[in-house]
């Protein structure tokens, strides 16, 4: 075979493995179903996003959507970054919906709702927070806490 015929052939390899790279898409969250609204930072031992019959595990710099259930296991941790700036640091045993975010970046206004459905969340609060208190919220099953500092700690127990 010519060297002209080889690199032709090379080529043709490189083309087709480009496009496969391009077409992958996130498994966790495609960009067209769910809005990215943070990135995980950090993950230690079992970390999964999406519901039970359904989740994948996560991983640093993965994606995480509005409406998406996180959770940890026994021996697990995770490190979520907001848009807005907030950082949501999650526990072993903890579950967890990001049910509403909004954040605008020119006018820096929006909401957030969280609901912690079991275990504990660290929150060091963005610019939602410190903006609008009113509109950062965390709820637990028993209770709804409105925001008032800039860096707290939730812990609940799973409903019985």
């Amino acid at each position: 075979m010519s060297k002209l015929a080889r690199l032709m052939s090379l080529l043709l390899c490189l083309t087709f493995v480009s496009w496969g790279a391009r077409a992958q898409t996130n498994p966790i969250a495609p960009a067209a179903e769910v809005p990215r609204i943070g990135t995980f930072k950090q993950v230690e031992g079992e970390a999964w996003i999406g519901p039970a019959d359904a989740r994948q595990a996560a991983a640093p710099g993965a994606g995480v959507g509005l409406a998406q259930r996180v959770s940890t296991g026994a021996t697990g941790a995770a490190s979520i970054t907001l848009k807005d700036g907030t950082v949501l640091t999650m526990g072993p045993n903890t579950t967890m919906d990001l049910s509403k975010f909004q954040f605008d970046t020119t006018t820096q206004e929006g909401n957030f709702l969280l609901d912690l459905l079991q275990g504990s969340v660290r929150v060091v609060t963005g610019l939602l927070a410190r903006i609008n208190p009113d509109l950062f919220k965390v709820q637990t099953p028993t209770s709804v806490v409105g925001v008032r500092g800039t860096d707290f700690i939730v812990e609940t127990q799973a409903a019985r």
